[in-house]
């Protein structure tokens, strides 16, 4: 009898899986396509389209090389994922806030700068390498351009159509690439792995508060990249201790991956609590962790070689020197010459200059997260304005 039971319970629950399974299709099958009007982005050099360049200086040659023939504001090649996110949706790619020269903001504003954390930091760019423009500051940016974008567009002349309609802020998709920083930050300031797990926590805090007031201005629809291995990345690999036993069989540093994974973990448990403390929010967490590390662990199958070694820089195991980045230049016998230069393919490397990834990257990790596989809930880009329900 006690079997019978077991086996009409496993029945019943078998069916629930496959009816919830059927259900969610059918949503998907039947939910309209949300026509994003514009995209609101918050991040770091992951999705910087041009901030820290127009505030500290361009990103010179070679980056652009491979897209846009030249420079464009990215740290990169050619498109980044915001990029390919914005051509998703049918919209143009995102003038950085920060950028006065050029800049269209009638589909939306990129408010994210290269080396940006989550949380404030205390000293200045030029001894940290981090930017000031955290993500509260990108808060404040965004809040300051929701009113005034209004007043321009209200006074009419010829910047009034630059900015976007008022009913696009509530329309809008919000993307967020950022919290790497946070952590690498850590790492560079000699903290050990537990010290920087232990403030995970209040980092996230800070990310909270972020969303909430986005969202308390009208924001509804949001979608939330988790961070990358780390511990893959020839800037971290190159600058930090690490031992033979402390990497794993593709040569990434597990230490740094592991937190990276806690990070992930955290984040998605603060993801639940504001879907519990924003009624009306639809919040999509996208694991681009898993993504990143596959390029890694699986580079022949994608296309690359060599997947820890940077495209772009200059000498050592990961062709990665901190003090000549890609594109430097020395003078030699009176003349100057480019000692970080690009390799020839780019679309064969998965690093672009020892901290970030390549547009052939970008490319790949775009076309897996575009119909919702990496997704939680599992919702397909352009239907990221559909709350989840339980």
């Amino acid at each position: 009898m006690k079997l019978f039971h077991h086996r009409i319970s496993c029945l019943i629950s078998l069916t629930l899986v496959l009816l919830w399974g059927c259900n969610n299709l059918v949503v998907k099958a039947t939910a309209p396509e949300c026509g994003f009007p514009a995209i609101f982005n918050f991040g770091d050099s992951n999705s910087d389209t041009g901030g820290l360049s127009a505030v500290f200086g361009q990103a010179g040659p070679p980056h652009g090389e491979s897209f846009f023939n030249g420079p464009a504001g990215r740290y990169c090649d050619g498109r980044l994922l915001v990029d390919f996110i914005a051509e998703g949706l049918g919209l143009p790619y995102l003038s950085a806030f920060l950028d006065a020269i050029g800049s269209n903001f009638s589909h939306g504003a990129n408010f994210a700068t290269a080396g940006s954390t989550i949380r404030p930091m205390n000293v200045s760019i030029q001894i940290s390498g981090f930017s000031p423009i955290s993500l509260n500051v990108q808060w404040n940016e965004f809040h300051d351009f929701h009113l005034r974008s209004q007043q321009i567009r209200d006074k009419g002349g010829v910047f009034a159509e630059l900015m976007p309609h008022d009913d696009y802020f509530s329309k809008a998709l919000y993307t967020f690439d950022i919290g790497q920083n946070d952590l690498t930050a850590g790492y560079f300031d000699n903290k050990t792995v537990e010290e920087v797990r232990a403030e995970i926590p209040n980092i996230l805090s800070h990310f909270k508060d972020v969303v909430s007031w986005i969202y308390n201005i009208g924001g509804r629809s949001f979608w939330v990249h988790n961070t990358g291995p780390v511990g893959c990345l020839p800037y971290v690999m190159d600058r930090l201790l690490i031992t033979a036993g402390q990497v794993d069989k593709f040569g990434c540093a597990s230490p740094f991956n592991d937190v990276a994974r806690d990070y992930n973990i955290a984040l998605k448990a603060t993801i639940d609590e504001l879907r519990n403390d924003l009624p009306e929010a639809a919040i999509t967490y996208v694991d681009i962790y898993s993504i990143k590390y596959a390029l890694f662990s699986q580079a022949k199958k994608n296309g690359f070689s060599s997947p820890l070694r940077s495209c772009c820089g200059h000498g050592g195991k990961y062709n990665y020197n901190p003090h000549i980045g890609c594109g430097a230049t020395k003078v030699i016998k009176g003349k100057k010459v480019v000692v970080g230069s690009a390799c020839k393919d780019p679309s064969k490397s998965v690093i672009w200059d020892g901290v970030h990834f390549t547009q052939a990257a970008n490319k790949i990790i775009f076309d897996k997260i575009v119909d919702g596989s990496f997704s939680s809930p599992p919702i397909p880009l352009k239907m990221a304005c559909h709350r989840h329900s339980k």
